[in-house]
């Protein structure tokens, strides 16, 4: 089934259009990314990631060590967006309620009143996710699905846009709680990051250390511009035959042997889910959107499907004594599968 989202009478009229509607946000696009470049240096493709998930109505689990600017990252980001940012500290005692928000009585008025909890803004780090329990994870997963809260008998629509960039430290593994494959699944990317180059890290130390300190982020969007953008983001055309692209590479670690990739068998545990596709389909228009186009090109599927397919598959035991990673799956699955 093709995304007719071009206006079947005169598609390149309507093509035509909406590229130069495109072209006008883009500039916007890039003045935030001029902004938070004054304070997050490098890292470009960290914030390329953020700004996708914005605009696709997404989230992000981030792995990297630390230091490499993630709360900085998505805190800066709030600022040049004005929205309301909220970081939630993720620690083994934390209880859903710290999270979601709950119901205290008033002795006065005999009455319990609802106290809302830091899940109650547009952006939202959830600093190292996996340190909390299981209840904890479930309660903010949850928000991050239904975008919504219930607390007692009333249910709560949580505010637009709303973003979670959820970070995991992956050298440290005690006292912390694995996220679950479910659970692991809503969120749209998943984001290794690395080291700074050598000269970008002297730019960081002269940042850090000048007089005056960090400078300051402006605000240049709105949730309004946001929200206007995301529009325009589902408008993006996506032909059939990218589409079908988006499915064979999917379908690609459910079945490899069909794809001539039998050897990869033994190593996948179990393919990625329908959500692969459909997040492959929404993130492919937000990177041609950030790239100015009016319609997903294959180059766009391929940029962006190790950060969408990384975390939907489950890896054997084989796969981990070869020291195989999910990542190395999918490029050998993108460099195989025939591109339309």
């Amino acid at each position: 089934m093709t995304d007719n989202t071009i206006n079947p009478i005169n598609p390149a009229e309507a093509l035509r259009i909406l590229s130069e509607k495109i072209k006008l946000e883009t500039v916007i696009m890039q003045r935030l990314r001029e902004e938070v470049g004054k304070v997050i240096v490098g890292q470009s493709y960290m914030i390329d990631r953020l700004l996708i998930a914005l605009l696709a109505d997404g989230h992000v689990l981030l792995e990297g060590v630390p230091g490499l600017a993630k709360t900085l990252a998505i805190k800066t980001l709030a600022e040049a967006i004005d929205v309301e940012f909220s970081r939630i500290q993720f620690t083994p005692d934390l209880l859903p309620a710290d999270v979601t928000g709950t119901l205290i009585y008033n002795q006065k008025s005999e009455q319990f009143t609802v106290k809302k909890g830091p899940i109650f803004a547009n952006f939202i780090l959830a600093d190292e996710i996996n340190r909390a329990p299981a209840k904890v994870q479930s309660a903010l997963l949850e928000a991050m699905q239904e975008r919504q809260i219930t607390i007692g008998d009333e249910t709560y629509k949580l505010p637009a846009p709303f973003l979670v960039l959820a970070t995991q430290n992956p050298i440290e593994q005690e006292g912390t709680y694995p996220l679950p494959e479910a659970q692991v699944d809503r969120f749209m990317l998943k984001v290794f990051l690395g080291y700074p180059t050598i000269e970008e890290e002297k730019q960081i130390i002269r940042t850090n250390v000048q007089k005056g300190g960090i400078p300051a982020c402006g605000k240049v969007l709105s949730t309004n511009d946001i929200m206007r953008a995301r529009e325009l983001v589902r408008e993006v055309y996506l032909d059939e035959k990218v589409e079908q692209y988006i499915v064979d590479l999917v379908y690609a670690t459910r079945t490899p042997e069909k794809y001539g990739l039998a050897y990869l068998e033994p190593m996948i545990g179990f393919g990625c889910s329908p959500r692969a596709s459909i997040n492959l389909a929404l993130a492919a228009k937000a990177y041609a959107f950030l790239q100015g186009r009016a319609f997903v090109v294959p180059e766009d599927v391929r940029a962006i499907a190790p950060d969408v397919m990384r975390h939907r598959m489950g890896l054997t035991y084989e796969a981990e004594a070869e020291n195989i990673t999910a990542t190395d799956i999918v490029n050998k699955i993108i460099n195989k599968v025939e591109v339309p």
